[in-house]
């Protein structure tokens, strides 16, 4: 396992190098001046030279991206152009509300996903199956400012029970976190639990199908048992595989529900990193996204050998 791990330990060094790469020449390549958008109204040719020298742009590109990734190594990603705080600063800032949203809407993927697709696999072709059917293509389907702006005007402008949107930091009032993380976390925990839904009923079908399932049921083993033991836990590894994905990619920021509710995550700031034309924000924010992708696909290769001892020979 120690050799493993060092070895995908490095595979992970080699492809975050190869990503800053990537990322630093097409940043540089989008059309605009990011000097002279954060100058505004206030431009002259003095001050411009001198934002130029301080970011560093007026030297080669080379030189500039040596620059910027030893840098990097070492945790400073720069300034913003826009702001002028530290990019650190800033993705430390946004980094808690992606954090709360991530986990809070794969937990309710998971609660909708694990019941309903292995229901849906217990009963093939039958109601339940047909309506878990629908309702993951229903989930898949629905764009989720749709799904948002809806669940805004029923419980928020209707009902009254629930904020419109904002954040408010678990540690400054529990409550207003809450009521203002359940909308947000209902919308993108359907969507993923939909994708989800489907991986869970192909895999518990397959589990069931397998000769020691077979053989399990044939040596009269209770039925809660065999579900527990024999299929379920076969059928986690793909679970696991999907979740990860699920996860990474809502680590990375939901962008359209961050932006319908107000919620301040990486994937705001991203975004108006690409309008205002701010490389050092937009490289940090991507590299903290392909390193994100990369912890959790070396964190599920884990619970693999956790779940599956098998893999570990």
């Amino acid at each position: 396992m120690t050799g493993y791990l060092l070895r995908r330990t490095g595979q992970s060094l080699v492809v975050l190098a190869g990503v800053s790469v990537i990322v630093f020449s097409l940043v540089h390549l989008v059309p605009g001046d990011p000097v002279r958008l954060a100058l505004g109204t206030r431009f002259d040719q003095d001050t411009y030279d001198a934002l130029q020298a301080r970011a560093g742009l007026d030297q080669p590109l080379v030189q500039q991206f040596l620059g910027w990734f030893g840098r990097a190594v070492t945790g400073d990603l720069g300034v913003s152009f826009r702001s002028g705080e530290t990019v650190t600063s800033q993705i430390a800032e946004r980094l808690p509300a992606t954090i709360t949203l991530a986990f809070a809407a794969i937990l309710v993927a998971l609660l909708i996903a694990v019941p309903l697709g292995t229901l849906s696999a217990l009963r093939p072709r039958s109601a339940v199956d047909r309506v878990a059917t629908v309702l993951s293509q229903f989930g898949i389907s629905v764009p989720d400012f749709w799904m948002a702006i809806v669940l805004i005007l029923v419980f928020a402008g209707t009902l009254g029970w629930l904020p419109s949107g904002g954040y408010v930091p678990l540690t400054e009032d529990p409550g207003a976190w809450l009521a203002r993380l359940v909308l947000p976390a209902v919308v993108t925990g359907v969507v993923s639990g939909s994708v989800i839904t489907r991986f869970v009923r192909s895999s518990v079908l397959e589990a069931l199908g397998s000769d020691h399932v077979r053989t399990a049921q044939a040596k009269g083993l209770p039925g809660r048992q065999v579900l527990t033991w024999h299929v379920l836990r076969n059928a986690l590894l793909p679970l696991v595989t999907v979740t990860g994905v699920q996860l990474a990619y809502l680590l990375s920021g939901v962008v359209v529900v961050e932006i319908v509710f107000s919620w301040p995550g990486l994937g705001q700031l991203a975004l108006q990193a690409v309008q205002a034309r701010d490389y050092p924000v937009l490289q940090g924010a991507i590299l903290l996204f392909a390193l994100v992708f990369l912890v959790i696909n070396l964190v599920v290769d884990l619970l693999y050998t956790a779940i599956d001892p098998r893999i570990r020979r």
